[in-house]
């Protein structure tokens, strides 16, 4: 914990998704009492045990909860929404009910409940079709998808909730990577790392051209932790993008990278590809007004750590391709098996 600043009481929304077991633990061994709220999609997906203390995680949609629940807590940290972008683009509709209207009322709930810090997880995403110009916080946004869409609309009208007593920040992450025990094989560093180890080849069906900035889950972490212990005044109502200057690559840097941890790997570059999506990002802001944050990952040691946790836990390519550990994967199988409907409520199963 930082000198000077309090235990505070946190609720963290998605505690049992990808960023959340690591949060959890660390807000813990920052200091803080910490409860988890997760409506446990993808709770089957346990890649390995981290042997750390994690929070009691409620299992609640983010729809469904109330002021009584937000009673008490000091702050919120908000990770709890749909993270990937093709369940934007098939039901844009559904995005925008659990992804912006969800959000927008966790915060409004949460402000009438005295809760004083809102710390929302927004993306890079929202910049879109940016091309080599670097992206300040200040840039124009061209988002290219629902979820993006969705990020800036939760931004602008979060920050409209902002007074003496509530004090919303939007941390606008770069594409997250590296090893988590509920791992995602889904996001570009993580899912080129699989491919290598279990396949011994990387395919791009693109020429990897477009930009991308990456940065480590751990790194995401501590920003949000130096936000939450941060002097309201120099984060209330601020955007963030979160990572360093460095961890701009283009997507064929990252499979180069990749290509030479696992070794043997073949790597083949395809042509021009479809996705629209490319941008430089600037991270000069946050640590202006966070001068103790800095990176400690980049995308070589990233890509080490996830060879190490596949080395030791015997990696396979049917481990790898399991629905668990992809989004879009695991909640078609909820729905098309009738655990959720299709607006992503359980649904109880039949007495056997």
């Amino acid at each position: 914990m930082a000198p000077g600043s309090q235990t505070m009481k946190v609720l963290l929304t998605g505690a049992d998704g990808y960023i959340g077991v690591i949060m959890g633990p660390k807000l813990i061994e920052a200091g803080h009492e910490v409860v988890g709220l997760d409506t446990g999609f993808y709770r089957r997906g346990w890649l390995f045990d981290d042997r750390r203390t994690h929070p009691k995680v409620v299992t609640k949609d983010l729809r469904a909860v109330t002021i009584e629940d937000l009673q008490g807590f000091d702050a919120v940290v908000h990770l709890s929404e749909l993270s990937n972008d093709p369940i934007g683009e098939n039901d844009p509709g559904l995005t925008m009910e659990i992804n912006h209207k969800g959000s927008v009322a966790l915060a409004e709930k949460a402000r009438a409940a005295g809760v004083k810090r809102f710390v929302y997880a927004s993306s890079c995403s929202t910049y879109g079709a940016g091309g080599d110009e670097m992206r300040t916080e200040e840039s124009a946004l061209a988002p290219q998808t629902a979820y993006a869409k969705c990020k800036i609309l939760v931004e602008t009208d979060v920050r409209a909730l902002r007074d003496e007593t509530f004090s919303p920040t939007f941390m606008r992450n770069a594409t997250a990577y590296g090893a988590s025990p509920r791992q995602r094989f889904d996001i570009v560093l993580n899912n080129l790392c699989g491919f290598a180890h279990t396949m011994g080849e990387i395919r791009m069906t693109s020429d990897g051209s477009p930009w991308r900035p990456i940065v480590h889950i751990d790194d995401i972490c501590q920003a949000m932790i130096e936000v939450l212990e941060a002097d309201p005044a120099a984060v209330a109502g601020e955007s963030f993008n979160v990572g360093s200057d460095g961890g701009n690559y283009r997507i064929r840097e990252i499979a180069e990278i990749v290509a030479r941890t696992f070794p043997g790997c073949a790597l083949t570059i395809g042509e021009s590809g479809g996705d629209t999506r490319s941008y430089r990002v600037s991270f000069a802001k946050i640590r202006k007004h966070l001068p103790k944050f800095e990176t400690a990952w980049d995308a070589e040691r990233g890509a080490a750590q996830l060879k190490a946790v596949f080395d030791r836990i015997g990696l396979t390519r049917e481990i790898f391709e399991s629905q668990p550990f992809t989004r879009l994967k695991e909640l078609k199988h909820l729905r098309e098996t009738g655990q959720i409907d299709d607006r992503f409520y359980w649904q109880a199963l039949a007495a056997i």
